[in-house]
This record gives structure tokens, C-alpha cells and sequence, in this order.
């Protein structure tokens, strides 16, 4: 299923994860950018969505969070240990420890996961090659997280491309992550709940691309 104009690149998810996660659906959303360090008005866009939801003390609990643990669970992977990246950013804000501000697309994919309680990921599509597959980590397979130590990405649903996977619900790979010379990316916004919800986050993250960094030739599919 699409939604605006084609895909840049294109998205699948395995059957053996799909089999296994059967409401599983994503959006992704692609297109053009400018990376730079976010807005004032971004900045105070997601200050807002962090004290809102410090004022709410069923959060961490929310049924979209509760998804994603299950999914977790179904597939072997300790949700307490791994934890997909909404929940962790809202237990982060919970905790009083404050939003860490990373550049504009980062802060854009961060504030719809607030908004959604979806885990989301952004990587820079000049670093994937050929399609995506969304399938679940092999044996043995590991990468090297964003500001963290090698992940073990064994059993946890994770992005791929023909070099293998950079991505997952709970933390993304320094290979294919956003940065200051990103042009072209991808954001995936994945629910394991089946959420109705997807195009109107897609087209959330849109309006947000196109007002806080300057995004262009946007687009986006859902894979399910």
C-alpha cells in the first residue's frame, strides 16, 4: 500500500517475522533533506511532549508500548534488557533526565515517536545498499550502536540491506545513521500492533520535514 508518490527505495518485511508478529505494519517515509541543528520552535515542539507526558503516570504503559514488548517476548528477546526506542525515550523523560537534542531529522523522528509511542528509526539512504528487509536478527549477527557498545541483534526485528543489518525498534547501527551530510533518508515508523494510525504519523513526520528541514520529494509507504 502507498501513500503520496512512489518509494525511493524500497521496503519488505520477511515472512518468518510477519509469521511470527502477524499485525506487524510499518510506514516509511522518504525524501529529501537538510540536517542541520534544530529550531527553536522544533526544540520547544518536543519540550512540550516531554512535560506532557511527565505529567502522565501510565506512559511507560501505553498499549503501543505494550506491543512491542510483546513482540519482543514472541521472538526471544528480553524486553526488559531491550527495549524498543519509545519506551526508552519515555522512561528517559520520566526518570527527569531531560531530552538529549541530536540535529533536526533526529529530533523529527524523536518527537513523533513521543507523539505515537512507536519506536522509529531514521538512517541516511546513501549508506544502504540495494532493498530493505525488516526480518529478524540471525544468530551470531551484531552491529555497532549509535553512542553504545556492539549490540547483539540476535532475535530482535532489525532492518538489513546486502551488507547486513543497521537498524532495529530499539537502537540503530553508526553505519547507516543520520548526519550532517545526509541528503536522502529513510524513516520507519513501526507498529506490531497493526495501528490505523500509520498515515496520519507518516504524514505527522512529513509536515515536520517540511518545516524543520526543509524536506522535499517526501514520501511515504506502508508495508505490511
Amino acid at each position: 500500500m502507498s501513500g503520496n508518490a512512489g518509494t525511493i527505495t524500497a521496503l519488505a518485511i520477511d515472512p518468518a517475522l510477519k509469521q511470527r508478529c502477524p499485525r506487524l505494519r510499518v510506514a516509511c517515509v522518504q525524501g529529501s533533506v537538510t540536517v542541520s541543528k534544530s529550531s527553536a520552535e522544533l526544540v520547544g515542539l518536543l519540550q512540550a511532549r516531554a512535560s506532557a507526558l511527565a505529567a502522565s503516570a501510565d506512559s511507560a504503559s501505553h498499549p503501543e508500548i505494550a506491543a512491542t514488548r510483546d513482540a519482543y517476548k514472541k521472538l526471544g528477546k528480553d524486553p526488559s534488557r531491550y527495549r524498543g526506542s519509545a519506551e526508552a525515550l519515555i522512561r528517559r523523560i520520566a526518570a527527569g533526565k531531560g531530552l538529549y537534542f541530536i540535529n533536526n531529522l533526529v529530533d523529527i523522528n524523536n518527537l513523533v515517536s513521543l507523539e505515537s509511542f512507536l519506536p522509529i528509526g531514521s538512517y541516511d539512504l546513501s549508506k544502504i545498499e540495494g532493498s530493505i528487509l525488516f526480518r529478524i536478527g540471525n544468530a551470531g549477527e551484531s552491529y555497532k550502536g549509535i553512542g553504545k557498545d556492539m549490540i547483539n541483534t540476535a532475535d530482535l526485528p532489525v532492518f538489513s540491506d546486502t551488507r547486513g543489518a543497521f537498524g532495529s525498534p530499539t537502537s540503530d547501527s553508526e553505519r547507516a545513521m543520520i548526519t550532517g551530510n545526509t541528503t536522502r533518508f529513510a524513516i520507519v515508523i513501526i507498529s506490531f500492533s497493526g495501528t490505523p494510525d500509520l498515515p496520519r504519523f507518516a504524514l505527522r513526520a512529513q509536515e515536520l520535514l517540511r518545516t524543520h528541514s526543509s524536506g522535499c520529494e517526501l514520501s511515504y509507504s506502508i508495508v505490511e
